[in-house]
């Protein structure tokens, strides 16, 4: 198998679902005491997050195209980067390294293709949201994509930050996001991503009426069929 490097801590909650997930599948393909062979950094989320904010993205991409090439010199052969809001950066992580980087939003998009949609509900961090970097994989791919209105996207980023990240999933939020995604189905979403690597904690196929795709369950899936070629 190849090693994979993952670039974690953002927040460490979903990456530790990365592990998880990884290494589940690589035991149900190939059987026996068989699991991944895995380099992870794991940043200090607060840290991320205040550079986020600020908007000292130069700052956060000169960090993480460091950490991509640190994880490269020690052995790994494909950098994943375990956040849907920092792949704002892949562009840099890319430059920096000469392996593959398996890009989330790539297989999240082939994954929707080839159930047959086309237009999706997005949820995420106000960045993902918001800004083009996320959407336009997404359109690269021939997808429609809608967000929810301004009032509901400041909701589902406060309960990111705020709840999912610091492990914490409470039942009004659930509520909240149920809502969100049915306005969103009205609209004409044929489904929808759970476009924060926290998300998956909370909300699932049960809370809403059309087909959920995971992306920290994709994404995770495909770093292993990678590490296991």
């Amino acid at each position: 198998m190849q090693t994979i490097g993952l670039i974690g801590g953002m927040s460490w909650e979903s990456t530790a679902l990365y592990y998880k997930l990884i290494n589940e599948r690589v035991r149900d393909r190939m059987g026996k005491l068989h699991s991944a062979p895995l380099l992870i950094y794991s940043y200090d989320f607060e840290v991320i997050k205040q550079m986020q904010y600020a908007g000292r993205w130069s700052e956060a991409a000169a960090s993480l195209a460091e950490v991509a090439r640190r994880l490269e010199g020690a052995g790994a052969r494909a950098i994943v980067l375990c956040t849907n809001t920092m792949h704002k950066l892949a562009p840099d992580i890319i430059s920096s390294v000469t392996v593959p980087f398996i890009h989330l939003g790539d297989a999240t998009a082939q994954r929707i293709r080839a159930k047959g949609y086309r237009r999706v509900g997005l949820l995420g961090t106000k960045f993902t949201m918001e800004e083009d970097f996320y959407i336009d994989r997404l359109r690269a791919h021939d997808l429609d994509v809608l967000v929810p209105p301004t009032e509901a996207r400041a909701d589902v980023n406060r309960i990111i930050y705020e709840e999912l990240c610091l492990g914490i999933v409470a039942d009004p939020s659930r509520r909240r996001y149920q809502d969100v995604m049915a306005a969103l189905v009205a609209a004409g979403a044929e489904c929808i991503i759970l476009g924060c690597t926290e998300i998956t904690m909370m909300v699932g196929p049960d809370d809403t009426t059309v087909e959920t795709f995971d992306t920290t369950a994709i994404h995770a899936e495909t770093a292993a069929d990678f590490a296991m070629g």
